[in-house]
């Protein structure tokens, strides 16, 4: 215990004021004075031992049953260390503007609200805290300074586990831990959110793997930098919040990871993603990622892969700064497709040059894969667009071919060319009628010779042509005449032979079709 009588005056005040909840404000209103970076240097007047502050917090000096004690200090140099790892604490905690000498352990505790704001923290661990309230850190420096005992690992700022009924904000804080933990708050629950906005900077990786955040996550404009060696700037591993915001400048040096993440709402409106410094590494990792709406209205191109294998969104946006050079799509599902284009969103489709666009999307991913072909056909169909629905199967299928050996590639050209995998059934008629007049007009110049004199119908070059060409059946023609001209009998023969080629290539291409479809 401490005597009253032997607390310096600064520590004096504080413990007088404490039972009343008044605010204790040690700042000078110096300019040079109130710099939290230069608090290391404020001498015995503005100085406060965390342990006077452990011991108020307890419950030291609390009798004063007309009034709720508090804590409220700004414009310290707290020396020592804040250890209230495992402390029922009672009372809300609020410190501004103060420097401290060394980090803060709340792991454990169950708390009131807390609030360390504007103030320099060498870490804090608040792993398993239970805080009936928020958690305030806003314009806070936090900087990693050992190893947390969480999980072995340097960090700055601590939450694993942890449980906050109201808010998290870190709105305008620096949390530096580069290269190492900035954030590492796996299994948070935050009831009210959880913001880092306002000018928000980490310097490391912030970790929010299986976190759940009814509130959401608001990071419009913050800045994430200097990740680990794996190259992740945020992981957000099979969270789930009802927002997710990384909008409006929102700046990642490193993968943007969503592993299995569930959200409501997605926005990456206005963002930079720069992906991992070396080059190495997705810009964003969102593999089987679940959302509702999925903006991806970037302000540039990420620099690296975009990475949506098995994700589901209903409502997407995107446009021409979206995507990267290479997008891995297969298993990705999405309801719709909306463009924005000079800032207004409108449905993809009815462009003239909207399957193409759409189509050279999906070639961003490597290899081949019908799935993601087939989903935007889907798409199309659902939109009332059938055409361009086939238009893509189509390509689908020459992009296919491209996997296949040599024969099999000759017979698909042959396909796509006559009746277009059976996507453009009109071809062939257009082939028919080529050949057609081709033959009318080559035998029509000339005449052939009776196989029996004296039988079979008069010579018709239209019918005899359309005899060759049909396999099925006969006119009367074919089997009638014969050519002593060899040009007209090889032409004959070369017209039999392209009737049996395209009679099978439209079987074959409407059979296709009707499986598919």
């Amino acid at each position: 215990m401490f005597s009253y009588d032997e607390l310096p005056s600064p520590e004096r005040e504080l413990w007088d004021a404490f039972p009343e909840g008044r605010h204790v404000d040690l700042r000078t209103g110096v300019p040079e004075d109130g710099r939290v970076s230069e608090g290391g240097q404020r001498g015995p007047e503005r100085t406060v031992r965390a342990a006077v502050i452990v011991a108020l917090l307890q419950g030291a000096n609390t009798e004063q049953p007309s009034a709720v004690a508090c804590l409220r200090l700004a414009g310290a140099r707290i020396s020592g260390h804040l250890n209230l790892a495992g402390a029922q604490i009672a009372h809300a905690l609020w410190i501004e503007d103060c420097w401290f000498e060394e980090g803060v352990d709340l792991s454990g505790a169950s708390t009131q609200s807390i609030a360390i704001v504007g103030s320099r923290v060498p870490g804090v661990e608040a792993g398993s805290i239970r805080i009936e309230g928020r958690l305030d850190l806003r314009h806070s420096r936090l900087e990693a300074s050992s190893a947390s005992s969480f999980h072995r690992r340097i960090t700055a700022l601590s939450l694993i586990n942890a449980h906050v009924s109201g808010a998290v904000n870190l709105n305008g804080a620096e949390i530096t831990a580069p290269e190492e933990w900035a954030v590492s708050a796996g299994g948070l629950v935050a009831e009210g959110g959880f913001y880092c906005k306002d000018g928000f900077v980490a310097h490391g990786e912030v970790r929010l793997m299986g976190a759940q955040l009814p509130g959401g996550l608001h990071m419009r404009g913050a800045l994430l930098e200097h990740p680990g060696q794996r190259g992740v700037a945020l992981a957000l591993d099979n969270a789930v919040a009802s927002t997710l915001d990384f909008s409006d400048g929102f700046t990642a040096h490193g993968t943007v990871r969503l592993r299995g993440a569930r959200i409501s709402d997605l926005t990456f409106e206005g963002a930079v993603l720069n992906g991992p410094p070396d080059g190495h590494g997705p810009s964003v990792e969102a593999v089987l990622m679940q959302a509702v709406d999925f903006d991806f209205t970037l302000a540039r191109p990420p620099s690296g892969i975009v990475d949506l294998r098995g994700a589901q969104v209903s409502y997407r946006h995107d446009s021409d700064h979206s995507w990267p050079a290479v997008v891995e799509l297969d298993g990705f599902v999405y309801g719709s497709i909306k463009l924005d284009e000079a800032g207004e969103r409108r449905e993809a489709v009815g462009r003239r040059d909207s399957v193409a666009r759409r189509v050279a999307w999906i070639r961003r991913s490597p290899g081949y894969s019908p799935q993601p072909y087939e989903q935007l056909a889907s798409w199309y169909r659902k939109a009332g667009h059938d055409d361009d629905a086939r238009r893509v199967l189509l390509a689908k299928q020459r992009h296919r071919r491209r996997t296949l050996p040599p024969a099999a590639r000759v017979w698909g050209h042959l396909l796509d060319a006559t009746v277009g995998y059976g996507y453009r059934p009109w071809l062939a008629g257009v082939w028919l009628l080529v050949l057609t007049s081709l033959g009318t007009l080559s035998f029509g110049t000339h005449s052939p010779n009776p196989v029996k004199q004296g039988e079979g119908a008069p010579f018709q070059p239209l019918v005899y042509t359309l005899d060759l060409l049909i396999p099925i059946g006969g006119l009367g023609q074919r089997t009638a005449w014969y050519w002593a001209n060899d040009s007209l009998q090889w032409l004959a023969y070369l017209l039999i032979a392209f009737g049996w080629v395209l009679t099978t290539a439209v079987i074959a291409g409407v059979t296709r079709t009707l499986q598919k479809n």
